[in-house]
């Protein structure tokens, strides 16, 4: 059986790589998240939870990690946010590895938040591109304040950072129509790919 095509599909903020994620889904994917994982190893019992009580203690509440209360001691500190990650991303990696080993045929995708590889070789970057007056309509239109959505972009890789990762760009500066069409043209690219077989034509 020959091995799956792997992707590690990223995007900034708003930039509706979750939508594409479930558009690929529908295709036949097998889709795997990092944030779910990254949730995963931080819950009691986690991989990285103790190791990251024990650096900043001030967030565990009732045993647990508050994630939202770490966010905030993390966002606006370079080298909080370096330990942090020095102490999940090894954990996040080899906890999606498992998740994925499974797949052997077919396409599968991890839904990164970041342009980071935790997998190792023998993954391909597809990365969704939006404008940033694009993401930022989007992210106030599901709630933040323009503020709040100009300084969540600010932390994250800009557009270029990401670019310089991708194998494959879907643009998803437009509409729905536009979108699913570079959805199209993404998987056909993909189903080239070694190992993609088993997955499924767009419609």
């Amino acid at each position: 059986m020959s091995p799956a095509a792997r992707a590690l599909l990223g995007g900034g903020i708003g930039s509706g790589k979750s939508t594409v994620a479930a558009i690929f889904a529908s295709w036949g994917a097998q889709v795997f998240s990092a944030d779910a994982a990254a949730h995963a190893v931080l819950e009691p019992g986690g991989a990285a939870a103790t190791a990251v009580a024990a650096r900043w203690p001030g967030v565990v509440a009732a045993g647990r990690i508050d994630r939202r209360a770490l966010a905030q001691v993390v966002f606006n500190d370079a080298e909080a946010r370096a330990a942090l990650e020095a102490m999940t991303h090894p954990a996040i990696g080899r906890l999606l590895a498992g998740w994925v080993a499974p797949v052997t045929e077919g396409v599968v995708l991890v839904e990164m938040p970041l342009p980071v590889d935790l997998l190792g070789p023998g993954w391909r970057w597809v990365v969704v591109d939006a404008p940033d007056d694009v993401r930022l309509a989007r992210l106030t239109a599901r709630g933040l304040t323009e503020g709040d959505a100009r300084r969540r972009m600010a932390a994250q890789p800009s557009r270029d950072e990401w670019q310089r990762r991708a194998d494959l760009v879907v643009d998803n500066g437009s509409g729905l129509d536009h979108l699913e069409g570079e959805c199209r043209r993404a998987w056909k690219e993909i189903l080239g790919w070694q190992g993609a077989g088993g997955g499924s034509v767009a419609p």
